[in-house]
């Protein structure tokens, strides 16, 4: 393994909405009123690359996506401060993906000019739904008409932009998500990520449980409906949730499924690098916002670290990559891990008896019946 062949991302992450969703369990808050704080946290956000330098040995970022929360908050000069921040300490790539989260309910359109003259070139849209009724229920700040407004401006600024929609939402029938699959496919973003609604612990919707949650059978339709339609719209379903059109594949979350390396800045926000003796580790920063940027100023944002031992590399490997409908190359373990195919034949071969991966192996990928049970395949290798 050579670290300095692994290729590496930035993820930054901005901890703030509007207003917390019911179902929603990231590190996310109400936005302070104080435009001090905001300005703080960009302060954090630097000192926290600062700190990571040494990690990317000269390796350039081949991607960079700003999460949250909600960044489209985010006011255009203090980005502008953190793109400049990124690009003075780190190698960039020439072809860099940088993504940008939005959500309608905060859509702009000058700023959305800033945001695609600062060098922003995918936009990732936080739609959830195209059906004002369900829209109340995910308790979304914007109405179907804000969405389509927002896709539009979008349209206009990005030629590559991802809708994030939800199905097996609260009393949504097969024939509305049939409606909102019509909708998504029918405004041509170039990428679509469609999600189970799941019940979280610690949201609201999981000490609340809402009523109308479809039941399993009905879950394994509207899955199988979404898969068919959007094969048939011209959506490659490479990945889990991942839908893209030819040439459009998020390279920031492939990175993420080829077990590549990845820097992250941000409250709560997770690293994970290899480092030049092969040695991979694992960084968490401090959770609540103020707490990290009180750390990050002193240069110490990192709230707890550790090494990915050799045992628990298989688990890591094979929970990331087996999520490509592709898989990857049986090279690919000896590129990013410090482990064999011997070191994992047993699992393997356990995965093929029971019909979960293919024989002969000649890429780590599932069998149709692996991909179905994916968390049994994945947990072969723990």
């Amino acid at each position: 393994m050579t670290s300095t062949a692994i290729p590496l991302s930035l993820y930054a992450h901005w901890p703030w909405c509007v207003r917390k969703c019911p179902y929603c369990d990231f590190n996310s808050h109400a936005l302070p009123k104080s435009d001090d704080f905001t300005h703080q946290y960009i302060d954090a956000l630097i000192a926290d690359l600062e700190r990571s330098v040494s990690y990317a040995q000269n390796r350039p970022l081949v991607s960079l996506f700003i999460g949250g929360g909600t960044p489209s908050l985010i006011p255009p000069f203090e980005l502008e401060r953190f793109l400049e921040a990124v690009c003075k300490l780190y190698k960039i790539s020439d072809d860099i993906e940088i993504t940008l989260e939005a959500n309608p309910g905060t859509v702009d359109m000058a700023n959305f000019k800033t945001y695609r003259s600062l060098g922003i070139n995918r936009l990732s849209m936080g739609i959830q739904s195209f059906n004002d009724d369900l829209l109340k229920r995910l308790g979304r700040i914007h109405n179907r008409q804000e969405a389509l407004k927002a896709i539009e401006i979008a349209q206009d600024n990005f030629e590559n932009f991802n809708l994030d929609v939800m199905f097996a939402l609260p009393g949504q029938t097969l024939q509305e998500l049939e409606f909102e699959l019509q909708q998504a496919v029918n405004v041509q973003s170039t990428h679509l990520s469609f999600y189970q609604l799941t019940l979280e612990p610690n949201t609201v919707f999981a000490k609340h449980v809402p009523d109308g949650i479809p039941d399993a059978d009905t879950i394994y339709q509207m899955q199988d409906l979404v898969v068919r339609t959007l094969e048939a719209a011209g959506f490659d379903h490479y990945e889990v949730s991942g839908y893209a059109k030819p040439g459009k594949r998020c390279r920031h979350n492939l990175n993420y499924w080829q077990f590549g390396d990845y820097l992250a800045c941000g409250a709560g926000a997770h690293s994970k690098v290899t480092l030049e003796d092969g040695t991979i580790l694992r960084e968490a920063r401090f959770m609540q916002p103020g707490s990290f940027i009180n750390h990050a100023l002193r240069a110490n944002a990192v709230a707890n670290q550790r090494i990915v031992s050799k045992e628990e590399q298989a688990f890591e490997f094979m929970l990331n990559v087996l999520r490509l409908r592709e898989g990857v190359p049986l090279e690919l373990l000896a590129e990013r891990t410090a482990l064999t195919l011997d070191d994992i034949q047993a699992s393997v071969l356990k995965a093929q008896k029971l019909g979960l991966m293919p024989s002969p192996l000649t890429r780590f990928v599932t069998t149709a019946k692996g991909w179905d049970f994916l968390s049994d395949t994945q947990e072969l290798f723990l």
